[in-house]
């Protein structure tokens, strides 16, 4: 008997390579897709607790907030002002005591300007409970205190610092003093500064 066989219009395959090569790569891509879904389901357990973090996390800071509305709504009594009256006092004057009269003048000495110095100096409490200090200084130009209100904002010690007012000289003050300045600037203590620089 005989066959004939056109090997142009039928070739031959092998089928045994063929199935080790793409199986191989079918494998590959299953073993991938595992370690995809592993992933993924890794990811959404770990998502679920950083969420569950976050709603406790929420529920303290709102159960703090209710704390604190009901504490100010008792204060707000008639009955309870002389307490918050005495208490705000208390606490702007325990301030106030803290205020390091050295430490800001070694602060202001670092930052000053030659040919400028401080006419006066007086430290008050911002709206913000931070302490704010109103300096008067004096000096032969302008550009002096700009010089200074830079200094100051880049020593960490003072900050949201700014010229309020700028009068001329007279009669009255020291030879060389052309120019007068009321500069207002927040103060950070050095332990509130470094706690900031050491916050991430």
């Amino acid at each position: 008997m005989r066959l004939d066989i056109n090997l142009a219009t039928h070739p031959y395959e092998d089928v045994g390579r063929f199935r080790l090569r793409w199986g191989g790569v079918l494998a590959g891509l299953g073993l991938l897709t595992l370690l995809l879904v592993y992933n993924a389901l890794v990811g959404w357990g770990t998502a679920r607790k950083d969420r569950d973090l976050i709603r406790q996390s929420q529920q303290q800071i709102a159960a703090r907030d209710q704390e604190r509305v009901n504490a100010e709504a008792i204060l707000n009594r008639p009955e309870n002002q002389n307490t918050r009256d005495r208490s705000q006092f208390l606490n702007q004057l325990f301030q106030r005591k803290s205020f390091a009269w050295t430490k800001v003048f070694e602060d202001l000495e670092g930052v000053m300007p030659p040919r400028l110095h401080v006419v006066s100096i007086r430290p008050e409490m911002a709206s913000d409970n931070q302490l704010q200090i109103k300096l008067v200084v004096a000096g032969e130009s302008r550009d002096r205190a700009q010089e200074l209100v830079r200094r100051m904002e880049d020593s960490q010690r003072f900050q949201q610092t700014e010229i309020l007012q700028e009068t001329t000289a007279t009669s009255g003050q020291a030879v060389g003093d052309r120019v007068q300045f009321d500069i207002s600037a927040l103060y950070v203590p050095e332990t509130e500064s470094a706690a900031k620089r050491g916050a991430p």
